[in-house]
């Protein structure tokens, strides 16, 4: 696969946005390559990077998930320097959503959708520490989760199984800043719902607090 080997010397980012998020570029093939390197070279909060310098974020961008790809992604995994996101054409089936996930993919985006603004903001979130998913691909993959026998699974490993679709949910919405009455309105459900649903998921995985979930969640994949 190949790689971004020039790095970005645009002007720096505008003044109070801190320093630019460095991004190394993955691709399945050079065409793809150029294209996502053109969008985020025109932005001037992303510093384009050779993987060997360290990047902040790694940004894999391929047809279809399928044992390159997977390879790749678990090397990222291990490099405790990098975060890595997936600009991906389809997921062929359940299992290879859940196998990028396992291989430490925090973000999603399809190839159909990847403009400029949305490579940004999949970029920047992946630098905060965010997890991006499109609905419709989480429910895809815990559909998938839920289909797998549980005889089958190691009950010490954490799986995208330990979070419901509705606990999912609320803990993304947590990791954007909202407060329980924020939470209750943006999902119908009361205040004393939410609580009992997030005060469930940090009692069941013996964490401290809703930080502590968020965390927790974002490291294994779970949101």
């Amino acid at each position: 696969m190949s790689q971004t080997q020039t790095e970005y010397h645009g002007p720096a980012s505008p003044s109070g946005a801190g320093r630019r998020v460095t991004v190394a570029v993955y691709a399945s093939d050079p065409i793809l390559h150029v294209g996502v390197v053109h969008q985020l070279r025109q932005r001037p909060e992303i510093q384009l990077v050779d993987a060997a310098d360290g990047a902040q974020v790694s940004l894999v961008a391929v047809d279809s998930v399928d044992d390159e790809t997977a390879a790749l992604l678990y090397r990222l995994r291990h490099d405790s320097g990098t975060r890595t996101g997936l600009v991906v054409g389809t997921f062929e089936s359940g299992d290879a959503l859940q196998r990028a996930i396992e291989c430490g993919v925090t973000a999603v985006l399809r190839r159909a959708e990847a403009d400029q603004d949305r490579l940004l903001r999949l970029v920047l979130a992946i630098a905060n520490g965010e997890g991006v998913l499109p609905g419709d691909l989480l429910a895809k993959l815990l559909d998938h989760v839920g289909s797998l026998q549980r005889s089958a699974l190691d009950p010490r490993a954490v799986s995208l199984s330990t979070l419901t679709a509705r606990e999912a949910d609320m803990l993304r919405l947590v990791s954007d800043g909202l407060d329980t009455a924020e939470i209750a309105r943006k999902t119908s459900y009361s205040e004393r719902t939410v609580k009992n649903v997030l005060h469930e998921v940090i009692t069941r995985l013996q964490l401290r607090n809703r930080t502590h979930a968020v965390g927790y969640a974002l490291r294994n994949g779970l949101i």
